[in-house]
């Protein structure tokens, strides 16, 4: 594909649009992600490199990286991860029926250009910028940039409040979808039995029921954390994690590979769950979390590409983010060898709910879909995408289906809610 605007210069801002996440400093880009108000372990650069040197996000699985920076005098103003799709697979923000209508226009779907993490459906900054005025040029930069070079839309997946306002005033359509969160209370609960008392007496004995039965096949959990996770702990979980997608027929978005960049490279950002049973590992899930965010004392302090926790010299140091001292945990992936009744629930809400409210921490995502998890506490939660179709007669019929979307997002939200599993006082 012939690519345009390389290097342009407008209104004094500089975009340089970049091939590799290797062609991006470690340090700088990891200092702007500290700044923004949802930042996440899976946009460190730690984890977007992985991605690409592995071989799971590149142009041979359809996802073609293309890092884009803003800059202004010489300065980083602002940045994103851009990858150019030639499917819709892996993103969880579901636009399979657009591709359908395009082709029975005669149309292509594809390529177009995705704002996103890729197989990661949480919610966090997409568009790192150091001001407002920034993050809209940048916005901007990125629909020229598209238009320019014939892709068929932008669609930025799973954004910030702050990326939804810029990308709103540029003209781009809104999505929602839903998935479930649960949150401790604001006090933070005292014990799993604490965090019972305020469910419903139906839901309290539904999740103790489920409990008992994990408890009395004998079932025991190990939980490892950071670098206490062994190479054997992760070839282990990699078998779990492959048995569950090849169940389904499917490969797996991530290859073994991956997990050990992870494990050497932001290890404090995991935690394991592995199940036993007669003194032998059956099944296991996968916690991330924000502590490479998130110091001890709440202050943000991902280490960066020198090796230290402290931030480079990048001009960005002391410039806190509104939304960073909550502690995130996010449910990822999970795998069973054998089947137990309910080891599922346990292995991925139970456990680390009780590892969540032990160690302070505010907020557990369980990942996209799911109404089950509402009977686990999981409340329902809202989230945005903004799309971007270069085709004048689809923006506008998408635009309409969208309004009618989002009015039915907004109904299923409210029938949820009043389905809420806490007593009426404690709802969240």
């Amino acid at each position: 594909m012939m690519e345009k605007e390389h290097g342009s210069v407008a209104n004094d801002y500089v975009i340089r649009v970049l091939d590799s996440p290797l062609q991006v400093d470690a340090g700088v880009w990891d200092a702007l992600l500290l700044t923004q108000s949802a930042p996440t372990p899976f946009m460190r650069h730690a984890f977007l490199s992985a991605l690409h040197t592995t071989g799971c996000a590149t142009a041979a699985t359809g996802w073609t990286p293309r890092f884009f920076l803003l800059e202004r005098g010489g300065e980083l103003q602002a940045a994103c991860a851009i990858y150019i799709k030639s499917h819709s697979g892996g993103e969880f923000v579901f636009d399979w029926g657009w591709a359908r209508a395009y082709h029975q226009h005669g149309l292509s779907y594809h390529p177009k250009a995705v704002c996103a993490v890729p197989f990661i459906p949480v919610p966090g900054s997409r568009l790192l910028a150091r001001t407002p005025e920034d993050r809209r040029a940048l916005v901007t930069k990125l629909l020229d940039w598209c238009a320019a070079n014939q892709l068929t839309g932008l669609h930025a997946l799973f954004a910030s409040d702050d990326d939804v306002a810029a990308l709103t005033q540029a003209g781009m359509l809104l999505r929602h979808t839903i998935q479930f969160h649960w949150s401790n209370s604001p006090s933070g609960y005292a014990s799993f039995d604490d965090f019972l008392a305020s469910l419903s007496q139906e839901k309290r004995k539904k999740i103790r029921q489920e409990r008992r039965k994990v408890a009395e096949a004998g079932v025991t959990f190990r939980v490892l954390e950071g670098n206490t996770i062994t190479e054997a702990d992760w070839d282990f979980f990699y078998r779990c994690y492959e048995r569950t997608y090849l169940e389904h027929g499917n490969p797996p978005y991530f290859n073994r590979a991956f997990y050990t960049r992870m494990a050497s490279d932001m290890p404090e950002d995991w935690v394991l769950f592995v199940a036993e049973q007669n003194g032998e590992p059956i099944a296991s899930s996968l916690l991330a979390v924000n502590a490479s965010c998130i110091g001890a004392g709440g202050e943000k302090n991902i280490k960066t590409s020198d090796g230290s926790g402290a931030l480079l010299d990048t001009g960005l140091a002391g410039q806190a983010g509104a939304g960073q001292s909550g502690r995130v945990a996010y449910g990822r992936y999970w795998g069973a060898l054998k089947r137990v009744d309910c080891l599922h629930f346990e292995a991925c809400y139970y456990q680390p709910l009780l590892w969540c409210i032990e160690h302070g921490y505010q907020r557990f995502e369980g990942g996209a879909q799911g109404e089950h998890k509402l009977a686990r506490a999981l409340l329902p939660v809202t989230t945005t995408s903004a799309h971007w179709l270069a085709h004048p007669q689809f923006f506008a019929a998408v635009d309409n289906f969208l309004t009618q979307e989002r009015e039915g997002i907004g109904q299923y939200v409210g029938e949820l809610e009043g389905r809420s599993p806490f007593k009426a006082a404690a709802t969240r």
